[in-house]
């Protein structure tokens, strides 16, 4: 066996910092390999990047997800009990909820309450001088899934929801005050859904039997238990909050079409497939989650090398979905690449690879793509706006991350009133 080639330093958590989104990849170019060890937070950790790296990451014989999210993390991005830190039949039975609401029906209700709402908040636009898009589109986004979950929303409390999904995603790698709002955002958040779950098993609110809310609150867990409300919460939270989290996706992509108005003429040329091309490009090319972690379950080799048991191990997905082995001009926005790509499960892995129903790929996938293709539409076809003057830089060292500016319009008009 060789030794993985090692980082030489005696703790790259710093390095972390400063290359946030580019941190593996970086030292994969420097090392000239695609695997490599370092420590972080003085933990050990095994870093790796690429298609054969993924495949082996969502191996459930090799790799378990228990205990490998930082304490931090799951006290604002994730939560505690939730599907994301369960392996074998518990995490299959939970991943089942989730995967029992994404049938075509409720996706395709899910896009038409998003585009509901666009049209609703572009009345608002039009006599507004200009609009921060990020911080409507979350709004939007917040309302939709709501409804969609079966969880009642009252109108005054529309943007405080809002602002605590909100916090959750931007919190997940901050220090300080960011940090210390996100885990606030958390447990107001998870008292406010646990009361619902409970008001539902009481028999106080009734809410239709295909909705999230539904669905965790009569749902029990591998032993037949029912789910705790706290554990409920959480999972409940998880459809809510990774909705409100496709806000940055759409940035991204009022960005894009910004940047590459041919891309906008070819979406207003009625083409369905392009516009899901762009959509996949999207969710490709610019940053999303910029890691995912788990332990080896027992010790064994791969390629030549020796990963030990119970070792912290980070997937490269940015630098994945950027690699030069796999993409052709990776760092070119080229929606086209999609027309002769042969949806591999580990290749193009923007939020996880592998099986949705087996591994722990984002369930909120197709639901991902079906939103962002309903607003793209919007934008391109039913709405007119300016995009005046202002910073849009992405930083790459700030995780989770998002054009500066937050991608502001100005002169807004609907182009058709359905």
């Amino acid at each position: 066996m060789a030794n993985i080639p090692a980082e030489p330093v005696i703790d790259s958590t710093l390095g972390l910092l400063f290359d946030g989104y580019e941190f593996i990849a970086k030292r994969c170019d420097r090392l000239h390999t695609d695997i490599f060890q370092t420590r972080l937070r003085l933990e050990k950790t095994i870093c790796m990047r690429g298609k054969a790296a993924a495949e082996v990451f969502y191996d459930t014989d090799k790799f378990s997800r228990q205990k490998a999210a930082p304490k931090r993390m799951q006290k604002t991005l994730l939560g505690e009990g939730g599907v994301q830190g369960l392996d074998g039949e518990a995490h299959r039975q939970r991943k089942q909820i989730f995967m029992g609401l994404m049938s075509p029906e409720r996706l395709q209700q899910i896009g038409e309450l998003v585009l509901h709402h666009c049209r609703e908040y572009a009345r608002q636009w039009e006599r507004q001088s200009q609009v921060v898009l990020f911080d409507q589109i979350n709004e939007i986004l917040c309302r939709a899934v709501c409804t969609w979950s079966g969880v009642p929303l009252a109108e005054g409390d529309v943007a405080r929801r809002t602002l605590e999904m909100a916090a959750l995603i931007d919190s997940a790698a901050a220090l300080g005050f960011r940090y210390v709002q996100g885990v606030q955002a958390r447990k107001r958040l998870e008292a406010w859904l646990g009361s619902l779950v409970e008001d539902v098993r009481a028999g106080r609110l009734q809410v239709p039997e295909n909705t999230a809310l539904a669905a965790f609150a009569h749902r029990h867990d591998a032993s037949g238990a029912p789910l705790s409300p706290t554990v409920a919460a959480v999972d409940l939270l998880n459809v809510l909050r990774p909705t409100v989290a496709i806000g940055r996706y759409i940035v991204f992509a009022a960005l894009a079409l910004h940047q590459h108005p041919e891309c906008r003429q070819r979406i207003q040329a009625g083409g369905g497939d392009y516009t899901t091309w762009f959509t996949q490009e999207v969710r490709r090319f610019y940053p999303f989650f910029p890691f995912a972690a788990a332990r080896t379950r027992h010790e064994f080799d791969w390629q030549d090398y020796h990963l030990p048991e119970k070792t912290l191990v980070l997937l490269d997905l940015y630098g994945t979905n950027h690699d030069a082995s796999l993409w052709e001009k990776p760092e070119d926005f080229w929606p086209d690449r999609f027309s002769h790509w042969q949806d591999n499960a580990f290749d193009f892995i923007p939020q996880g690879g592998g099986d949705h129903y087996k591994n722990h790929r984002c369930a909120g996938e197709w639901l991902t793509i079906e939103v962002m293709n309903q607003v793209l539409s919007f934008l391109v076809n039913e709405l007119e706006y300016e995009v005046p003057p202002q910073d849009l830089t992405i930083r790459l060292t700030k995780m989770p991350t998002l054009p500066e500016s937050g991608f502001v319009i100005s002169h807004v008009r609907l182009k058709t009133t359905p």
